[in-house]
């Protein structure tokens, strides 16, 4: 049985992801101005090369926020399941970023590797700006990351993995400042300048592989596949319930961080509805215990013989 009508979200968890979403949008706008202007005014391409990178990271943290207003819209007549596909398809798009993001990055590593030969303007203001980066990277990281785990919303945590790179690229770009500075005071160094770049091979590398496992959660989610074990934790869970002689015929979907359950038991026909009825709010019951604000819809099926 169950009410037909998917939960409205908790303004609580609402407000929580709108701030996240909002905080890593303004520190987005923050960080692209910075790098753009001390990259122009010092003349380091390194710089500049971050402030396009934030730029994709301003574009992806817009995409984040608007999916998070949208998903958080109650189910209404052309979308009966709600919005949360939005968020779906916002950290599919993140991903796609993030792909592109590395494969400039690796582009970039090659380029460098190859010419060994890098203008790189530093002075304070250029150590000044990718160290705040890093910080402010690592707090809405934090953030976003917390957020996601606590309402599994798959945009935040996209959200999340795009500036936890980001943190990785600016450690980077810090790390060859700082040889072309130390080259510059000990010429006898000058032999690490392709450190930089290996460093930034390796991180893209990792980066590819996460993206990777993170896109392939977000299109199961988009076409509906449900997670490895969830059927037969909700049999388990379902037929544990007095009353209940078996449990069939298990339909999961996700909307969002919203699951939404579709089941059938096998139940004693010979009981009232107001029975029939009472037990199947117990199951929906047990399988919110393993499963929290589940949408669970219970059909009870008559048979005749007894339970166990």
């Amino acid at each position: 049985m169950g009410s037909g009508i998917p939960p409205a979200i908790p303004a609580e968890e609402q407000r929580e992801k709108n701030h996240a979403a909002a905080s890593s949008l303004i520190a987005a706008i923050v960080l692209t101005m910075l790098k753009v202007i001390v990259g122009i005014t010092t003349g380091s391409l390194g710089i500049l090369a971050e402030a396009a990178h934030s730029a994709l990271d301003l574009v992806a943290a817009l995409m984040t926020f608007l999916a998070i207003r949208i998903s958080g819209k109650p189910a209404d007549r052309s979308h009966l399941y709600g919005h949360g596909k939005v968020e779906n398809l916002s950290a599919l798009f993140e991903t796609l970023l993030l792909l592109v993001t590395c494969v400039w990055i690796i582009h970039g590593a090659v380029e460098r590797l190859i010419s060994q030969h890098v203008e790189i303007e530093v002075n304070i203001w250029s150590f000044a700006v990718m160290i705040t980066s890093i910080g402010v990277d690592a707090s809405r990281s934090r953030l976003l990351a917390r957020m996601a785990r606590k309402y599994s919303s798959q945009a935040l945590e996209a959200d999340a993995l795009h500036f936890s790179t980001d943190i990785w690229s600016s450690v980077v770009v810090l790390f060859g400042l700082g040889i072309v500075k130390a080259g510059q005071v000990y010429p006898n160094l000058r032999w690490l300048g392709g450190a930089d770049a290996v460093a930034a091979l390796v991180v893209a590398l990792i980066v590819v592989a996460v993206s990777i496992r993170l896109g392939k959660e977000t299109v199961q989610a988009l076409v509906d596949a449900a997670p490895r074990g969830m059927e037969q934790l909700i049999v388990r869970t379902a037929e544990q319930v007095p009353g209940v002689i078996d449990c069939h015929n298990v339909r999961v979907r996700y909307s969002g961080s919203q699951i939404f359950l579709d089941i059938h038991v096998l139940v004693n026909g010979d009981q009232s509805l107001r029975q029939a009825h009472e037990l199947t709010e117990v199951i929906e019951a047990e399988i919110r215990q393993v499963l929290p604000r589940a949408d669970v819809t219970v059909h009870p099926e008559p048979t005749e013989s007894e339970p166990l």
